[in-house]
């Protein structure tokens, strides 16, 4: 069972994606409520059938003192759609620093960027304007509820609502 269900906390702001049994469980065990369930199917027992949990809403408020997107090699590789930013490859991925850290580039949102290894070992210590590359879209870093609209693989249409739009501001 590969199916996400969106978990909002209790004031209904998005807060993470579980899969069906964790959310599942959260409800039987009286943890959460079920604010929408998926028209794809139901969960079943012996005896008994169950709505296949889309969306759940915690019945205790959770507070996340830090609530955006930690800077790893797989959320760079989402961010830039798991290929190289200069040639578009998926083959062999590996982050660059867009400002080589010889010459003072930071390892953070705004200089790191998906390479393939060829284009990467091109690179070297040059930045993107001296290899004659050009960056099709400025490195950034995702706010938490982009991440999980964009990011987080397909979601599902009664997601919408609790994520946003999907045009980004």
């Amino acid at each position: 069972m590969s199916r996400k269900v969106l978990v909002l906390n209790a004031d209904y702001s998005a807060l993470s994606i579980c899969t069906v049994p964790k959310a599942f469980l959260l409800v039987y065990l009286d943890k959460a409520e079920l604010v929408s369930d998926s028209p794809k199917g139901t969960l079943r027992t012996v005896d008994k059938s169950f709505p296949l949990p889309s969306v759940i809403r915690l019945h205790h408020y959770v507070s996340l003192p830090f609530k955006g997107v930690m800077l790893s090699r797989q959320n760079v590789f989402r961010r830039d759609g798991n290929k190289c930013i200069y040639c578009g490859s998926h083959d062999d991925l590996t982050l660059d620093h867009v400002l080589p850290k010889s010459r003072g580039g930071k390892t953070n949102w705004d200089n790191l960027v998906t390479a393939c290894r060829r284009c990467n070992s091109r690179k070297g210590d040059l930045t993107p304007e001296e290899m004659g590359f050009s960056l099709p879209k400025k490195p950034y870093k995702p706010s938490f509820i982009m991440f999980l609209r964009d990011f987080a693989g397909s979601i599902e249409e009664n997601w919408i609502p609790f994520l946003g739009t999907k045009e980004r501001a």
